[in-house]
This record gives structure tokens, sequence and C-alpha cells, in this order.
């Protein structure tokens, strides 16, 4: 039993760790509404859901048996298979949540648990099939299938319906209530909290509190048998005591839903989830008591004990809750999953985490053949009106603090208010709907409505879309397959497979770790600084096109190396690099754009400099581009190499540029007034240089030297260094002359 008594020390500590990354991914279901509508402080925020988590924990010992039996059979499994099963299980569950966490993207525990057990008690059936007369068709007998096909069922009806419903409600509700809330909020205010509020604790009623340990059967009875009854007189309380609020105080109702929304979610994540992180360690350790305490031999035990109904200690879950509160309020992987979500919401324009896809772009096209069909059927005064709703729909949102906010508390509440009635209707008629699942996608439906994707942004938000769905189903085969294949490994390699997948495991969170924190201080490089003076804003843009700039010179110079190499895989990696420069340009560019809103009325020739400069950016960024794009098309069309003498022109053009770029990369960052025109001057010495390199080249060419395609390639690189050369000088010059006027 020493073995088995390892395997369970390892269970313990992946527990510990799966309850980390485990919140650290739903932490996204029930924190952002109220986060990115800023209903409270952060620290409230946080508070709030952790006693929400807290609570929900003792709700939750009815939910441990899913692990225990839900999946699989286990009668038909020795101690020694189970054991291996759970281990293969609990390590393929941290790895996989950690790799959505490291890079921001929400995923289900549920999904993630439910075809880990399915994957290592499939592979663990096989390997007793092959050593038995059984044949491939006897698997059903360790399986419970079923419950993989409703799970699978349920991401599908998650995704449309819940997207469906929140656009729906949103667009209603905005129609209602409009952008400029305040008003009509005394008028309507307690009706629709009324019905908020007791949509979302009948949720806490449904999908929390029926599994607790003092719900008996009786009470849930009742609630089942009077439903209608506690949504009719809840409405009407709540109606009541809003309508109080409303009229002695000023206290703002839409943030007590959103309060109420936030403790409802966590505690029905706390209390249906929590089997999720520590359900398959706590069947491991009731498994090897039971070896223990085995009257015959325990490794030749069938684990039909595992059947029986399991009651864990409350203590036990309130140390799990405390370790999933202690999370929110310290991960900083749980705020990038969360800045996900936030960022596709938000309501305003900014920085787009996401690229455009090819989907993306067709969907975004369709909608807009599609809504030019219906504004011909909607008459134009309807048109009207609604445009008349939905006025002030880009400004940008303030709470009572004057901080800006992603969207405004209606578009928060509606998303707790309705993800609440979907998840607690659902559970009532036993649809397998996913929590994350369902938060996700009414945030991305309201977000639509609210006309949060405009033409500026609808393709980047579409795409994330897209992509975090896309991870929503590699969750559910990454997670099958992997702890299949973990299972075969630490069958066969036992002890030694079972020290290596451990020290992987260790080895894996460490990098994912140093990478998050590397990505963290990137994206936070990328992300605007909160600036409230010009000159403040101008020093910011100018560190942004430092950055920028020099990323350029090291383009242009990798691209020439490869391309004299004919080195198609260092170009390809340099694509990266190039995406990068975009991000870098378009954070930029806002920057710029804010720069200007800062401007008084009487500024109209620096705001012109500031125009050019997003000019010169984007053409620096631009012919960096096409110095990588041609190098690689001719490398990759299989041209001949450009003999030595192009190359060796190319070369020392490059040299004299990066030179340039350097000394500009440090005027950004010590700006002084003779220096900048000094490197003004210079400018012009080079651009003598390059006029003799042109002649040469011509010359060249009237000589017949060399290939068309290479003499192309000498003529369309030139210009683009040519055109670099130019923007980088006005690029200076600009940011010179405007720091001189600011300071």
């Amino acid at each position: 039993m020493e073995l088995y008594l390892v395997i369970l020390v390892i269970l313990i500590v992946l527990a510990v760790t799966d309850l980390i990354v485990g919140v650290s991914n739903d932490a996204v279901n029930f924190l952002n509404s109220a986060i990115g509508s800023k209903a409270a402080p952060r620290w409230i925020i946080l508070t709030v859901a952790s006693a929400g988590i807290l609570m929900g924990t003792t709700f939750s010992t009815g939910m441990m048996e899913v692990a225990r039996k839900g999946i699989f059979n286990p009668e038909s499994f020795l101690l020694p298979e189970i054991m291996i099963i759970f281990l293969a299980v609990m390590i393929t569950d941290v790895l996989l949540l950690d790799l959505f966490n490291t890079f921001g993207l929400p995923t289900s525990t549920t999904v993630s648990i439910v075809f880990e057990l399915l994957g290592a008690a499939v592979a663990m059936a096989i390997i007793k099939i092959m050593h038995s007369a059984e044949t491939i068709l006897d698997l059903y007998h360790y399986i419970n299938s079923e419950k993989a096909l409703l799970i699978i069922s349920g991401i599908l009806l998650s995704i449309v319906i819940s997207f469906s419903v929140g656009a729906i409600v949103q667009f209603i509700t905005r129609m209602i209530f409009t952008f400029d809330y305040e008003k009509r909020l005394k008028k309507y205010g307690a009706i629709w909290g009324a019905f908020a509020l007791t949509g979302i604790t009948f949720f806490i009623l449904i999908k929390g509190a029926k599994h607790s340990s003092f719900m008996s059967k009786e009470i849930v009875t009742w609630i089942s048998v009077n439903t209608w009854n506690i949504l009719i007189y809840g409405t009407i309380i709540w109606g009541v005591i809003l309508q109080i609020l409303l009229s002695f105080t000023r206290i703002n109702i839409l943030k007590i839903i959103i309060l109420v929304g936030t403790f409802a979610l966590a505690l029905a994540f706390a209390a249906n989830d929590l089997v999720n992180f520590i359900g398959v360690p706590l069947a491991g350790l009731t498994s090897y008591n039971l070896g223990v305490n085995a009257t015959g031999n325990p490794m030749e035990m069938l684990m039909t004990e595992l059947t029986k109904p399991v009651q864990t200690s409350t203590l036990l879950l309130l140390l799990a809750g405390l370790i999933m509160a202690l999370t929110l309020f310290f991960s900083k992987k749980a705020n990038s999953v969360t800045k996900t979500e936030i960022n596709l919401s938000r309501q305003g324009e900014g920085f787009e985490r996401f690229e455009s896809s090819l989907l993306a772009r067709k969907l975004v096209r369709g909608t807009m053949f599609f809504g030019r069909g219906i504004e011909i059927i909607v008459p134009e005064k309807v048109r009207t009106a609604i445009k008349g709703r939905f006025k002030n729909s880009q400004a940008n949102i303030k709470t009572a603090d004057g901080d800006e906010s992603s969207f405004d508390l209606i578009r928060a509440s509606v998303n707790l208010m309705v993800a609440s009635i979907l998840i607690s209707f659902a559970t009532s008629l036993k649809l397998p709907l996913s929590t994350t699942y369902v938060t996700f996608m009414v945030a991305m439906g309201t977000s639509l409505s609210d006309k949060a994707w405009g033409r500026e942004s609808a393709v980047y938000r579409i795409t994330g879309v897209i992509t975090v769905v896309g991870g929503w189903f590699f969750t559910a085969i990454s997670a099958f397959t992997g702890a299949a294949i973990i299972a075969f490994l630490l069958y066969f390699g036992e002890m030694y497979a079972i020290v290596l997948m451990s020290l992987l495991v260790v080895y894996l969170l460490v990098k994912t770790q140093i990478f998050h924190k590397n990505k963290e201080l990137e994206d936070d490089n990328l992300i605007a600084e909160e600036v409230t003076t010009e000159l403040g804003a101008l020093v910011s843009s100018m560190k942004k096109s430092k950055k920028l700039i020099t990323s350029i010179k090291e383009t242009i110079v990798e691209s020439l190396s490869a391309l004299s190499e004919e080195d198609i895989d260092k170009l390809s990696k340099l694509k990266k690099e190039i995406k990068n420069q975009k991000k870098i340009l378009n954070q930029n560019n806002v920057s710029i754009i804010d720069l200007i809103k800062l401007q008084g009325h009487d500024n109209t020739k620096q705001e012109r400099r500031y125009g050019k400069l997003i000019a010169s950016l984007q053409m620096l960024q631009k012919n960096s581009s096409n110095i990588w794009l041609s190098s690689f098309s001719h490398i990759d069309n299989n041209h001949k190499t450009p003999d030595l003498a192009l190359m060796s022109d190319l070369k020392e053009i490059v040299a004299k540029l990066s030179s340039r770029i350097k000394i500009a990369a440090e005027l950004l960052t010590n700006v002084e007034v003779k220096d900048c025109d000094l490197f003004d001057n210079a400018s012009k010495e080079f651009d003598e240089t390059m006029k003799q390199f042109d002649k040469k080249q011509i010359q060249r060419m009237k000589e017949s030297s060399g290939s068309t395609r290479n003499n192309f390639l000498f003529l369309d690189l030139f210009s683009y260094l040519e055109n670099i050369s130019h923007h980088l000088n006005q690029l200076v010059v600009l940011y010179c002359k405007n720091y001189n006027h600011l300071k």
C-alpha cells in the first residue's frame, strides 16, 4: 500500500493546486459584471464573492458523488486501477486549467473534469480488456457515456440560448431605460429590480441550496411544488423594498442587484463546481481507506463501496472554500481571465486583444447585409425611435467617483439576472447547462445589443468569442486525450512514471507562471497609462514609439540577414514580431487620440502634428512589414539570392539606418532640442547617401547586371528603407516640437 499512499499524498497536493487554478478560471463567472461596471470597490466585490464561496462550499457535499460514480462504474475497477484513474485525472486537470489561465481564456471546469474522468476510465478499461477475454464492445460495462453526451449537448445549448436570451433581454431593457437611465430608474426601477432579484434569489434556492446538508427532501419538494408562489411573493416583497429605497434613500438599487447576483453566482459555483477540484482526491482518500481496512488482499478488491452515498466533512469543505477565497484576492491569472471577458464586452473602443479572422469578417459582413434588409422592412419612424433610445451608446461610462467603467450598471445587472434565471430554469428541467458558458455568452449577447460591438471593433470582438468558444471544445478533446495518455503511462510506468509526471507538473506550473508574468509585463507596456496631463500623455506615447522603432530595427536587420542566408524559417519566426508591432502601433494610436482629446480649443497646429505622428507611425510599421514580406516571398518562391554587390549595398544601408533608429530611440527617452536639430540635419546627409546607392543600382541595370527579379527586389527594399528614414525623421521632429512646446 506504500505506492498508493504516495499517490494519495500527490492527490492531496494536486487538490490544493487544482483549487487555485480552478477558481482562477471560474472567477470570471461571478466577478466580471461587478468588476466591469465598477459597482463597488474591488475589495468589496471580492469580499462578497468570497462569502458566497464559503457558504456555497457547505452546500456541495451531495455533489461529491459525481467524481466517484457519475462517469464510470467503480465496481468494475480494482483499487490499483481506480487510484491510477484518479491520479491521471488530477494531473491532466491541473495542467489543462493552468494552460487556459496562462492565456486568460475562460473554460468549463465541469467539462474538463468529466472528460478527464471519461478519458482515464476508457484507457483503464481498454487495458483491462486487453488482459481479458472481453472485446472493445464490452466497454459499456465500465463507462457511463450518457453523461458525456449530456455535457456536449450542454455546450451547444449554452452557446445558442444564452447569447440569444441575453441579447433580447438587454435590448428590451435598454429600450426602457436608455443609456441615460437615472430618471427612468426612479419610475420603473423597483419593478424591474424586483424581477431581477427574484430571479437571482430563486437561482440561489434551486442551483445552490438544494445540495445543502441542512436542506431536507421535504424542503426541496416544497420549493418545487411552490415555485410560482415563491416567484410571485418574492417579486412583490422585493418590489416594495426597492421602492422604499428609491423613495427615501440615495442607495443605488442596481448596485444591490449586482452584489446580490455576484454572491449568488459565487455560491452556486462553490456548491456545484467544488467537486471538480476536490471530488477526485476525496474519492482517492476513500479508496485508500477502503484498501487499508480491507480484510482480504486490497489489490484484488473491486471498488463497489464507491457507489454508496458519501458525507464530506464541513470543516474540509470550508478549508477548500478558504483556499478559493484567498485565490480570488491574490491570483494574477484570475485577473487575466477576468480581463478577457471584460475586454470583449466593454462599451468603449480601445486596444483590442484579438486580431481579426476570416470567419469574423464574414460574419460581420453577413450581419451588415442582413441589417440593411431589416432597415428596408422596418418603418423609418420605428428606426428613428429605436436609434433615439440607444443615443450615447458609445459615450464614455463614468461611475459616481468619476472613474471610467467598461459598461454601465444596467448591463451588469442584466448579465447577472439573465444568467441566474437561465441556469436555475435549466437546472429545474434537468438540462445540462454550464455556468461558465451561460455567464460568458450572456455577457456577449448583452454587449451586442448595447452596440458595444461597433464596426470599429466587431471583427476583433467576434474573433475573441470564436477563440473562447473553440477553446471549450478543445477542453473536452484535450481533457479526454490527455487523461487517457497519462493513465496509460502511469499504469505501465508505475513508480517511475508517477515521479516523472509529478516533476513534470511542477516544472510546467513554474514555466507557465514565468511565461504569464512576462506576458503580463508585455501587455502592461501596451496598455495605455492613465494620464491626465498632455505632457504625461505625450511622454507615454514616446515610450511606445521607442518600443515600436526598436522592434522595426530588429525586423529589418533579421529580414535582410535571412534573405542573404535563404533562411525561410528565420523569416517565419519574424511574423510574430510583425503582429506585435501592430499591437504596439494600435495602442499608441489610441494614446495619441487621447492626447488630442486633452488639447484645448486653440491648439490646431499641435493637433495637426499629432495627426502627422499617427501617419508616420503607420508608415513606419507598414514599410517594416513590407520589407519582411518581400524577403519572405522572394525566398518562398525559390528565387535566386541577390548577388554580393546588391546584398552589400543593402546591408550598408540597413547599418546606417539602424544607427539612426538607435539615436532616435535615445532621443525619445531623453529629449534635447539641440540633439533633435542635429538628428534633423543628419537626415539630409542620409538622403544624399541613399541617392548614391540609387544611382549605383540604376547603373547596374543599364549594364544588365543581376537578374530582373533581384533588381526589382532591391528597388522595393530600397524604397521601403527610404520611406522608413523619412518617417523616422518626421516622427522625431514632431515629438520634439510638441515636447518643447509643452515644456
